[in-house]
């Protein structure tokens, strides 16, 4: 088996890089200043247990490949990419592959089952972070991350438990999971606060903004009869699998958006997080204020080139009461 790694930023690269590590067949697909410098000079991962380097196989684009049978896409790019690099594979003749979709929301594996007939999800819960080119960073120690794994839409097959078996002998929790969208849906709910973070940089007051975002999501998904992981699944996955240990020098400062932000990649995953709630909430008629304004500061963070931090928690509060207010008039 051979793993093609679309999407090398902190969390492909940290997966690409623990499964080189132990010895498995990676390459990496990466994009830009990035792609250069992972082909040039290698990965440099930043860890608990030390910084390491690995000479992995890079590629700027898929068709610098020859795709095998044997071959496992994992896509780690951000969900606003996902289209683009759907289209890249299948212009390389590498519709047999198997796609894992190693990414937060819920609208890349159907992206990918237009497309391609084996799909697997992946939950994701590892803390990583991309901010140079050919750097990464991951803050957990114990196991690296939890990264169950199942068919898309439901099921485990052989694939599945070979992927999670290499990822497990690679340092992550991983489980094949025969229900893997029911805990993506789990994991959309904490995602929702992304925006929120990057918006406000943790300011106070962020934590209620989040169980409101959290609420119109719980109204949705009972609208549209989506079945969620609860939150005592949630925490006993979790329960002792890694924790959050410093890196010296590279604190752990924000998640995927902040990063997003951070970088002024110019664009940001929103529309795919908070904009599946919103688009759950017009298609059963379920009021979702609260993620329409945190979806309407992201776009004005990206389209006006606005910095980490650029808007109060009040702020996003009384946006979002207004916004509430007006509904209601």
């Amino acid at each position: 088996m051979r793993f093609i790694i679309y999407g090398a930023g902190g969390i492909g690269g940290t997966i690409g890089a623990r499964l080189f590590q132990q010895g498995n067949s990676v390459v990496l697909i990466a994009r830009g200043e990035h792609g250069r410098v992972l082909r040039e000079r290698g990965l440099k991962l930043l860890a608990p247990d030390g910084e390491h380097s690995f000479a992995i196989p890079t590629v700027l684009h898929p068709s610098e490949l020859a795709f095998r049978a044997d071959d496992v896409v994992v896509l780690a790019m951000k969900s606003q990419h996902t289209l683009g690099a759907l289209e890249d594979l299948l212009g390389e003749d590498a519709s047999d592959v198997a796609v894992v979709c190693a990414q937060n929301g819920v609208a890349n594996e159907r992206m990918a089952l237009r497309r391609f007939r084996r799909v697997y999800g992946m939950l994701v819960h590892l803390p990583a972070m991309h901010l140079e080119p050919g750097e990464v960073i991951t803050h957990a120690s114990g196991r690296g991350g939890i990264l169950d794994t199942g068919c898309y839409p439901r099921g485990i097959d052989d694939t599945c438990r070979a992927v999670t078996s290499a990822l497990r002998e690679a340092g992550f929790s991983a489980e094949p999971h025969p229900e893997i969208m029911r805990l993506k849906y789990a994991k959309l709910l904490m995602n929702l606060s992304n925006a929120l973070q990057a918006a406000s940089d943790r300011a106070g007051g962020a934590r209620d903004i989040s169980r409101v975002l959290k609420h119109e999501a719980l109204a949705c998904f009972a609208a549209a009869g989506i079945d969620c992981a609860g939150v005592e699944e949630v925490q006993a996955r979790h329960e002792g699998v890694y924790q959050f240990s410093e890196v010296p020098g590279h604190p752990r400062r924000g998640g995927s958006s902040w990063q997003s932000v951070a970088r002024g990649t110019g664009n940001i995953e929103t529309d795919y997080l908070n904009g599946e709630v919103v688009l759950l909430g017009r298609l059963y008629g379920v009021p979702t204020p609260a993620n329409e304004v945190c979806q309407g500061i992201a776009r004005r963070m990206v389209n006006e080139g606005l910095g980490v931090g650029s808007f109060g928690s009040d702020e996003i509060m009384a946006l979002i009461q207004e916004a509430t207010e007006q509904r209601h008039g």
